[in-house]
């Protein structure tokens, strides 16, 4: 009934060898032979038996046992583990359903191939352990900095030994022109730790923006204890990199405590990228200020903020166009990538050619539109009106603040303009009527008739056809197309239709026609606000 003697002290033997060696609990390993044995006493009795093994974890005697549990009289399906009540008197005085009967049977002698098995089972379980191990140890140290040591290199990925497990550096995690030999020191980021059934569970990375961001709080104390705080960073991995920083001690200036005496912290940091050139910038609250300081070394003349299209313009001095935008982009890209806004770079004679097309496009709309001398449409334009619905519904004493500008010239502007819109509106709409737009979507609140006009040209006539279009349909947007970006003309694009607006007629058309519960997109709503709401805390 029991293995030798020689058999138990080998089998304690070996699984406090094996948990020392892969620093995991050696009742891990006890319970992975307990069910490898189980596993070979199946093949021997039966699969269809429940048997079950108990290594003792004192003398490491092993006890085979057989389980039958006692069910319902109409749910035995395993005579073999299963046994009614009835049958169950005969080995137990008060059996209740659930109760177990164990009979012990003999041990079994492992055989060449159920030695193998149970050895394949023990392995799995200890490899299964050694990586949830190896979770537990690092998913904690995400976003930290790890020393390790280059093991070997496959397809281009290097495996990394990090002491208690292997990690790994995938090539395009690499800087560029590094390159790697067995047993090489190297310092990496943990970018991330994640559960996977094969291979390494920890992704490291050299070309994180924020592997910069760890090495400066590493060199430079000040970062460290939170006197100066790295506010943005970005990276051309491997040539050059932008690092946006902010004192919150007056008397500590956070771009020389970056770059140290000499340029001793720096220099520390450029080494380990293997010489990029980083470019240390004074974070400022003001976007306007904050770019041009993103933008060192080149000059700024004028900064045009565009707040509802999320864009910037900036404007630099003909010869300094080259060092804004850097070669192939770069100076320009790093800035966008640290501000987080999409910036245009125009030239002063650009944009002073630009302002004055502008300025004769829009002289010549109010000669024309209003029956006006040139000199009296330039004062228009001059003073900021760039449309005629602003003339025509702009408040009187606005255009009575222009000099030389009377009720009476004041009064006879806006009437021309409100006669003129009327017109338009009325021939827009004849002409849609004409192409066929039904009532459904003329009492459609939001839509002009010029609005109608375009939509009908583009066969939508009905509210039906209305409700049934995508946002980016109406407002334009972008595709991508054989890995190239492709522009979407929207119909009612060319009317200064955001996506949002587009998005918000169409869902209201759906409403009106029953297709979606108003009551449901409230709740969308404010889930979505509720979840904006966290993300900002």
């Amino acid at each position: 009934m029991a293995i030798t003697s020689a058999n138990q002290l080998e089998l304690l033997q070996t699984a406090e060898a094996v948990a020392r060696e892969k620093m995991i609990d050696p009742d891990l390993v006890i319970q992975a032979m307990e069910e490898s044995l189980a596993r070979a006493a199946k093949s021997r009795y039966g699969s269809e038996l429940d048997i079950r093994v108990a290594i003792d974890r004192k003398t490491g005697r092993a006890t085979f046992t057989r389980i039958r549990t006692v069910v319902g009289d109409d749910e035995v399906e395993n005579y073999h583990a299963q046994m009614n009540v009835k049958d169950a008197r005969q080995h137990l005085a008060d059996p209740q359903i659930g109760d177990e009967i164990i009979d012990e049977v003999p041990p079994v002698d492992l055989g060449r191939i159920a030695a193998q098995s149970a050895k394949q089972v023990i392995l799995q379980k200890v490899r299964e352990a050694e990586r949830d191990r190896q979770f537990e140890e690092f998913k904690d140290r995400k976003g930290t900095i790890i020393n390790g040591q280059v093991k070997r290199e496959e397809y281009g990925n290097i495996i990394v030994d990090i002491g208690r497990g292997e990690a790994i550096l995938r090539r395009n995690e690499k800087i560029g022109r590094e390159s790697y030999r067995p047993n090489d020191r190297i310092r990496c980021y943990i970018k991330d730790v994640r559960r996977e059934a094969r291979g390494p569970q920890v992704f490291l990375s050299r070309t994180d923006p924020q592997f910069m961001a760890e090495l400066f709080k590493m060199e430079v104390p000040e970062i460290y204890d939170n006197i100066i705080e790295i506010k943005a960073v970005a990276r051309d991995p491997g040539s050059r990199a932008k690092i946006a920083v902010i004192s919150y001690d007056n008397s500590i200036d956070p771009v020389g405590a970056c770059v140290g005496m000499r340029g001793s912290r720096v220099q520390a940091v450029v080494n380990e990228l293997q010489g990029e050139k980083i470019d240390i910038i004074p974070w400022n609250e003001d976007q306007a200020t904050f770019l041009v300081n993103a933008l060192q070394p080149a000059e700024v003349s004028k900064v045009v903020i565009d707040e509802e299209a999320g864009k910037i313009e900036v404007v630099v001095p003909d010869e300094q166009l080259s060092l804004a935008i850097g070669r192939r982009g770069q100076n320009v890209r790093l800035a966008s990538q640290l501000t987080g806004l999409d910036i245009d770079i125009v030239t002063e004679s650009d944009e002073s050619a630009r302002r004055q097309k502008e300025f004769a496009e829009r002289t010549g709309l109010f000669m024309e539109t209003l029956d006006i001398d040139e000199m009296m449409a330039q004062l228009l334009v001059a003073e900021g009106f760039v449309t005629l619905e602003e003339v025509a519904y702009v408040d009187v004493h606005e255009l009575l603040s222009i000099d030389g500008f009377d009720e009476g010239t004041a009064g006879e502007l806006q009437t021309r303009a409100r006669e003129y819109l009327e017109a338009a509106n009325l021939k827009a709409m004849e002409a849609a009527r004409a192409l066929g737009v039904e009532d459904s979507l003329v009492n459609f609140e939001g839509l002009t008739p010029q609005m109608l006009e375009a939509l009908a040209n583009d066969g939508i006539k009905t509210l039906e056809d209305f409700a049934t279009c995508a946002d980016w349909e109406l407002a334009g947007g972008w595709t991508t197309d054989k890995g190239q970006r492709v522009k979407d003309e929207g119909v009612l694009e060319k009317f200064d239709v955001s996506l949002e607006e587009a998005q918000h007629l169409v869902m209201t058309a759906r409403v009106m026609l029953g297709w979606v519960d108003p009551t449901e997109l409230e709740s969308a709503e404010e889930t979505d606000e509720d979840n904006t709401e966290e993300e900002e805390a």
